[in-house]
C-alpha cells in the first residue's frame, strides 16, 4: 500500500484521491480546493477525472457566484466506495487498535509512527509501530528522582500499582504463560500487517522502563512520536488484562 496515497490500491487514476477528497470534504469544492487537497495529480488532468465522474453520476457539479464546485453524490450506488478509498488508512489504524485492544496480556502503550502515520511514504515503507510491554519477570519499575509528568506519569502510576508487592497476583506479567502469550501477539502483528497492507511490520518493542529512561534521556524515537504519532490504544487505562487460564 502506498501509505501517501492508499487509494492506488484499487486504482493507479486520478479517481481514487479525488473522490477521496470528495468524500472526506462533505461540502462542495472547487477544482483548484481538490488540486490543493488532493495527494497528487494537476489541476488540468482533475478537472478532466471530474468531468468523467460528472458524467457517471457520481459527482454532482453547480455552479455558485462565479465557481463551479463539485461534490459527492452520496447517494450514487458507488458512493460508498468513494467514501470506502477516502477511509483505507482510518482502516488501517482501526484494525491495529483493534488488534492490540484484543492482546492479552495487553500493551501498556502503543503509537504508530514513520512515513505512515505522516502520511508521506510509498508502497515500499514500512509501518512503524512502538509496543511497550510491562516490565519483565525481576524488574521493578523504575524510580525518578523526578518523576514523569503527563501521560507517561499516569502510565507509570497506574503500571506502579499493579507492579507494586501487594498486587503481585494482579499483575499479568508475573503470570506463567504471559512471556509466551506476549511473542506469539507480537508475530500475529507481524503476519496481520503485511496481510492487511502488502507493506511490513517494522515493530520496535521497549518495556515501560525502557519507554521511561529513553523518554527521560530525549530519545529521537520520542520526538517523532511527540511530533507524528497516532495512539493505538483505544482505551489506555487500565491497561492491563489478568492472562486466560
Amino acid at each position: 500500500m502506498d501509505v501517501s496515497d492508499p487509494t492506488r490500491s484499487i486504482t493507479p487514476s486520478l479517481d481514487g484521491p479525488v473522490l477521496a477528497v470528495l468524500a472526506a470534504a462533505g461540502r462542495p469544492l472547487t477544482v483548484g480546493e481538490i488540486a490543493q487537497l488532493s495527494v497528487r495529480g494537476s489541476e488540468i488532468g482533475i478537472r478532466k477525472c471530474l468531468g468523467r465522474l460528472v458524467q457517471q453520476g457520481v459527482i454532482r457539479a453547480a455552479e455558485m457566484g462565479r465557481n463551479r464546485v463539485h461534490e459527492l453524490n452520496r447517494e450514487h450506488v458507488a458512493a460508498g466506495i468513494a467514501i470506502a478509498l477516502a477511509n483505507l488508512r482510518l482502516e488501517v489504524i482501526k484494525r491495529l487498535r483493534d488488534e492490540l485492544g484484543s492482546w492479552n496480556p495487553r500493551p501498556v502503550a502503543a503509537w504508530l509512527f514513520g512515513s505512515t502515520a505522516r502520511a508521506d511514504g510509498d508502497e515500499r515503507s514500512d509501518i512503524d509501530l512502538l509496543v511497550v510491554r510491562g516490565i519483565r519477570r525481576g524488574e521493578t519499575l523504575a524510580i525518578f528522582d523526578a518523576p514523569p509528568t503527563g501521560v507517561l506519569g499516569v502510565i507509570a502510576e497506574v503500571f506502579g500499582a499493579y507492579a507494586s508487592a501487594k498486587n503481585q497476583e494482579s499483575n499479568p506479567w508475573l503470570t506463567p504463560g504471559a512471556e509466551d502469550a506476549w511473542r506469539e501477539q507480537l508475530d500475529r502483528l507481524r503476519r496481520l500487517v503485511p496481510s492487511w497492507t502488502g507493506n511490513q511490520a517494522q515493530i520496535i518493542e521497549l518495556t515501560i522502563n525502557e519507554m521511561l529512561n529513553q523518554r527521560r534521556n530525549g530519545a529521537t524515537l520520542f520526538e517523532e512520536i511527540d511530533r507524528d504519532g497516532i495512539s493505538l490504544m483505544k482505551q489506555p487505562l487500565p491497561l492491563l488484562q489478568h492472562p486466560k487460564k
